[in-house]
């Protein structure tokens, strides 16, 4: 892995910038170039060996993400944004920014495009999350995902899915109340789930179980 991505500790993720773009789903933008995968690994398996890989930017506006998942069938029933992704296939990203309050964002995609953002205060273990207010125009997080080696549709045979998505700094007021420059850290986590075969999860920073351990999250470096 290349320390360009990520520090020896393998607890860092290092961000690089770089000009805005629109995602549509492939990660084709040149963008994308500029950085390297990290791989999140298995975390709870169901016996299944399918790589999972990330890249992170972010820009003066935003903070870009691209998750490439290997799959072998769509298992993603649910046709709306805000219903409850986790419960099939998703990628999930967790972003705590002001490790002050226990306060994080937890942005889910699955793979037939539906959302859910949703800002989850944390009191000792008991969390609720709650939906975003005016969550239109500039604040609203752009996604796309695409399918390879099948249909997108549920149940299809396929060979992996990808997503991308950008989050908008506006939305995440008032946990980040100005763009990250270089230097500044954040807290956060990448996540994967996928129900094909039984339940499998995949993280970057391993947890016990939930996905909600802030405080085993790792650390976002913007360069």
């Amino acid at each position: 892995m290349s320390i360009n991505a990520q520090t020896s500790d393998q607890t860092h993720l290092r961000i690089r910038k770089t000009d805005d773009f629109q995602v549509n789903g492939t990660g084709d933008n040149s963008a994308w170039a500029k950085t390297d995968w990290v791989p999140i690994t298995v975390q709870e398996s169901a016996g299944r060996t399918l790589a999972t890989k990330t890249k992170t930017l972010y820009s003066g506006t935003g903070i870009y993400f691209l998750f490439q998942c290997e799959d072998e069938k769509l298992t993603a029933t649910i046709q709306e944004d805000f219903g409850a992704l986790y419960t099939e296939d998703v990628v999930e990203v967790f972003l705590w920014p002001d490790e002050s309050v226990p306060i994080y964002f937890e942005y889910e995609v699955s793979p037939l495009n539906y959302e859910l953002p949703i800002l989850v205060p944390n009191l000792n273990g008991k969390f609720m999350g709650w939906k975003p207010w005016n969550y239109t125009g500039k604040s609203k997080v752009q996604h796309a995902t695409s399918i390879q080696g099948g249909d997108k549709v549920s149940k299809a045979t396929i060979k992996g899915w990808m997503a991308e998505f950008f989050i908008p700094y506006s939305l995440l007021n008032p946990i980040v109340s100005a763009a990250p420059t270089s230097g500044t850290t954040w807290r956060g986590n990448l996540y994967r789930i996928d129900y094909d075969e039984g339940y499998q999860t995949w993280s970057w920073q391993k947890t016990s179980g939930s996905f909600h351990e802030f405080k085993k999250f790792g650390t976002l470096v913007f360069e």
